[in-house]
């Protein structure tokens, strides 16, 4: 019979297209059901003497045992026979008209004798695998069960109870799965089509009411071999191709890491992937130095680069916000919405800027981009956990990779590329403000070393290391009692990682073609608004891998920290008119500046991150208190102190100014200075700008301008490029004293807060940015000269 059927395949030809691709699938289906069938026997192969032993004096297992094991497994036999059984001889007779679609939605409403194997199977695993233990006859009889499994499947790794009991399981998803292609082929004008869409519906609902049950976070499919193959992550990535940035989707099997392209979708066709390769975990590595001395070199994207793309997202959000308000119809909104999508996508795809490199056996190797060290550890450490189960190398036919590829539809668990175009309306946008995060002590370590954390945040989409932990020596037991301010752009999650690090480079592993300090945990806290929104310090304590850390957060919206606040007293330095407090000295630049200054260049101009990395907020407000009553001794207290710190007390100093050092007055004259097309109209008009500033303004920011260039200068070793300075500086100089935006906007507009103050930041950021790349500012030869040498400063 089976040869006749396989001879008749010859015949398809004649019928229509669709007809003939019904007919393959069918083919397919028999195929299938035929093996599943032999699963089902080798499953109760054992049964019939098992129960006739339970009866005697001597039983191998108790008759409890024997149902607990084999639970509605004769059932599930008689019900797929039943469907073979009448299937056959309806594809043997086949024509275009021919009905099955009353087969398939009768096996899908018998699902719930499915439902029945599925709430027994953990037991029934459990009780398989302590009867294997206990009783060495039904070891015995595994063990011949096996010996035969593999006869029909040689490359398996699992006990039998494990290879047998779970293709129930599997068999829900491969239904789903070819009653998708079945319906694909069968024409809406069909007697079969409504049948079919109900059994898939059915099998559907089913399946996703079991899937968390049977592999939590998991997904199946079935391989030619036999084998179950189950997605353990996925997730959208950037890899380095020939120098050239590429969207990947990247799917991460229990056997192997599969790398995809998403295919253009168009005339509503469904979604579908290009396999661009693959690696079996077992001939997987990650990347050494010295196997890396020949990696490509990462192309740096200017921040600048990046900085011009969030100004076009914030843009474009309140115009897609302004036509929403307008009503003027879906079209438009359609068309910015496509141009956000178009945007935030590049952005997505020029930010990272971290390795993560993978090597094949076969001596291939591939780049990825990453924008987060978590993100990195994680891969790294599912990847390697479950390289501990695999044992065989293998490859795959072009069918097989093209049957993997075409799966990863259903299975995978990302469904979009992480852009605000793809949230709900009703979804969070996240925080903007800023967040103060104390990391208070961490317990759990096995052991002394050197120990330090470092905190992430996301924005526009991925996320970015934002501040780090002093190194806390020898310790099982760290103490950092730490608070750093971390300025919120839309965020909704906050990350801790913990390091050891490692002094000795020799001495530990080195990946991705850079020394690494290892980590020795990670975690992460959701940003709720509603639990945040009180403004209060609020414990939270993060498990990670057996180490507790516990931290204090407190959250400052942005439309409480826009507001400069004035000092009620005028005899201290901060929150005090900048002319007040050069007048009362007796000095053309604040002696706070002048000292922070003086340190940060004897001992921080090499110091990564200067400026952008936050300071310990204790010593902070330790040296604001001292600046503030005079402290004969603060000189002695900055020395002990971290660079970053002082930093810290530097911006605090402008950004706690009761008027900003660009003062109220001018600040919308600059806005519009910086928007100017013409460059000679530009420069002429924020020179003049700048030039009509109060005198203690104007020498204190020229006083100050001197200085960043110098950092700016060490550039290639503290990573703060004068763009980079910019951003830190700009809000803290610009920003002003008033609540309501001084950006020009059209009063009939309004635009919302979240984009108003986006593009409000980055035109601050623009005008310093301007005045740091100017070569010379013509300021009066006398006034520079007595900043720069006069005894009086």
């Amino acid at each position: 019979d089976k040869q006749a059927f396989l001879s008749e395949r010859g015949h398809l030809r004649s019928q229509p297209p669709g007809m003939e691709m019904r007919k393959w699938v069918l083919s397919g289906i028999l195929a299938s059901e035929e093996t599943y069938l032999s699963h089902l026997e080798a499953l109760l192969l054992p049964m019939k003497p098992l129960k006739a032993a339970a009866t005697t004096s001597q039983p191998v297992l108790t008759s409890q045992q024997i149902e607990t094991i084999f639970f509605k497994v004769p059932e599930l036999y008689e019900i797929h026979k039943e469907f073979y059984d009448g299937l056959f001889p309806r594809v043997q007779q086949w024509s275009h008209q021919q009905r099955v679609g009353d087969l398939f939605q009768k096996l899908a409403s018998q699902l719930g004798v499915y439902r029945a194997f599925v709430d027994n199977y953990g037991v029934a695993m459990e009780t398989a695998e302590k009867c294997c233990q206990a009783n060495s006859q039904f070891a015995e009889i595994s063990e011949v069960l096996m010996t035969l499994f593999r006869r029909v499947h040689p490359s398996t790794s699992h006990r039998w109870n494990v290879a047998l009991l779970y293709k129930p399981v599997d068999r829900v998803t491969r239904s789903t799965l070819v009653l998708h292609d079945l319906l694909k082929h069968t024409p809406s004008s069909h007697p079969d089509h409504p049948l079919l869409q109900d059994a898939l519906r059915i099998s559907q609902n089913f399946l996703s009411s079991i899937n968390e049950e049977i592999t939590p976070r998991r997904q199946s499919m079935t391989v030619k071999k036999g084998e179950h193959r189950q997605l353990l992550k996925d997730s959208f990535m950037v890899e380095l191709v020939e120098g050239a940035r590429k969207l990947r989707h990247v799917f991460l099997f229990t056997d192997l890491l599969l790398c995809t392209k998403l295919k253009k979708q168009s005339g509503g066709k469904t979604q579908q992937y290009d396999c661009k390769w693959y690696i079996p975990l077992t001939d997987l590595s990650f990347q050494t130095v010295d196997e890396s001395e020949a990696a490509p070199n990462i192309p740096l994207v200017l921040d600048e680069e990046l900085d011009a793309m969030k100004i076009k997202i914030s843009q474009i959000k309140n115009d897609i916000q302004r036509e929403k308000r307008a009503n003027k119809g879906s079209k438009a909104i359609e068309r910015l919405k496509k141009k956000l999508s178009e945007q935030e996508s590049l952005l997505l795809l020029m930010s990272p800027s971290m390795a993560f490199r993978v090597h094949s056996r076969n001596g291939k190797s591939y780049t990825f981009l990453i924008s987060s060290d978590y993100e990195r550890a994680e891969w790294r450490e599912n990847i390697r956990e479950q390289q501990k189960k695999c044992f065989k190398s293998f490859s795959l036919t072009s069918v097989e990779l093209q049957m993997l590829t075409n799966s990863c539809v259903k299975l995978q668990t990302v469904h979009s590329i992480p852009l605000t175009i793809n949230k709900e309306d009703d979804e969070s946008p996240g925080l903007y403000g800023f967040l103060n995060v104390i990391v208070h002590s961490a317990t759990g370590f096995k052991q002394s070393s050197n120990l330090y954390c470092t905190l992430e945040v996301d924005s526009f989409g991925y996320f970015v290391n934002k501040a780090k932990t002093r190194v806390y020596r020898d310790t099982a037991e760290p103490n950092w009692n730490e608070e750093f301010e971390i300025e919120l752009e839309g965020s909704q999650t906050l990350r801790i990682l913990c390091y050891e690090k490692c002094y000795n480079k020799t001495k530990i592993t080195k990946e991705d073609g850079e020394s690494t300090d290892r980590i020795m945990g990670k975690g992460q806290v959701q940003l709720d608004p509603q639990a945040l929104q009180d403004r209060d310090w609020q414990r939270t304590v993060i498990a990670m891998n057996g180490i507790e850390v516990k931290l204090s957060v407190k959250f400052t919206s942005r439309e409480f920290s826009l507001k400069r606040m004035p000092s009620r007293k005028q005899t201290g330095v901060f929150g005090v008119k900048i002319a007040v407090v050069t007048k009362r000295e007796r000095s053309k630049v604040p002696y706070i500046v002048r000292q922070c200054v003086e340190e940060i260049e004897r001992r921080g101009m090499e110091e990564v991150g200067i400026y952008r990395v936050s300071g310990v907020a204790t010593d902070i407000q330790a040296l604001k208190a001292a600046f503030d009553v005079n402290n004969k001794d603060v000189s002695v207290m900055m020395s002990e102190m971290d660079v970053n710190a002082i930093a810290g007390t530097l911006k605090l100093y402008f950004r706690e100014l009761p008027e900003p050092l660009f003062t109220d007055e001018f600040y919308p004259n600059f806005a519009e200075g910086i928007a100017l097309s013409d460059p000679v109209a530009k420069e002429s008009c924020m020179l003049n700008l700048l030039l009509s500033l109060p005198e203690a303004n104007l020498l204190t920011f020229l006083f100050l301008l001197d200085h960043l260039k110098r950092v700016a200068e060490k550039e290639t070793v503290n990573k703060m490029s004068l763009h980079n300075l910019a951003t830190v500086f700009g809000p803290t100089l610009l920003r002003p004293s008033e609540k309501e935006s001084k950006l020009p906007a059209n009063p009939s507009q309004p635009i919302s807060m979240t984009d108003s103050w986006s593009l409000e930041v980055m035109s601050q950021v623009q005008v310093l940015l301007y005045f740091l790349q100017l070569e010379a500012i013509p300021a009066p030869d006398s006034k520079r000269q007595s900043i720069l040498f006069s005894t009086e400063v």
